[in-house]
């Protein structure tokens, strides 16, 4: 990860409005993430504010499903690019959405602690990719998750929800 180059949301959604990962949602977490080093997972750093405490000292663990879900989310749609030979920034725009969000809370998260998310795609990049991921608080392993995303149309997302009723 280089801390001086844009995010991936920088680059693909500078206009994006979700509350954990939109770059221009006015009070949002405005999460980043990059390629690591290994060419094989996207990392994420998080230091949680002392808004998102659940027991005393605890991460709220219902933070730590956002964070995994907008992370991997972009997890999905790097390895989309990639697998397309496409920079993040090109046209068009590649979206997904959640399909299924698996979280196992293996250990308590502390506060006052910088997160680690590492996400990697397992298995083949398609409509529906499966995509792991990892919270670390400092050298424990907190969080694991296994999920699923799905490449969309968000034009015709957008008509089919508004649809509903």
């Amino acid at each position: 990860m280089n801390d001086h180059a844009p995010s991936l949301q920088s680059l693909a959604a500078p206009d994006g409005t979700c509350y954990g990962c939109g770059c221009a949602h006015p009070t949002g977490l405005h999460i980043d993430s990059y390629w690591d080093a290994d060419g094989s997972h996207v990392i994420c750093r998080h230091s949680p504010d002392s808004g998102f405490i659940g027991w005393p000292g605890l991460v709220y663990g219902g933070l730590l499903a956002m964070l995994v879900d907008c992370h991997s989310n972009w997890t999905a749609m790097a390895w989309h690019y990639r697998n397309e030979g496409r920079e993040p920034d090109s046209l068009p725009r590649i979206h997904c959405v959640t399909g299924q969000l698996n979280l196992s809370y293996l250990k308590p998260t502390p506060m006052g602690v910088e997160l680690l998310l590492k996400a990697r795609v397992e298995g083949e990049v398609g409509r529906k990719t499966r995509v792991v991921c990892e919270v670390w608080a400092g050298d424990v392993l907190t969080v694991t998750a296994d999920c699923i995303f799905v490449r969309v149309d968000t034009e015709k997302l957008k008509l089919q929800a508004h649809a509903q009723g």
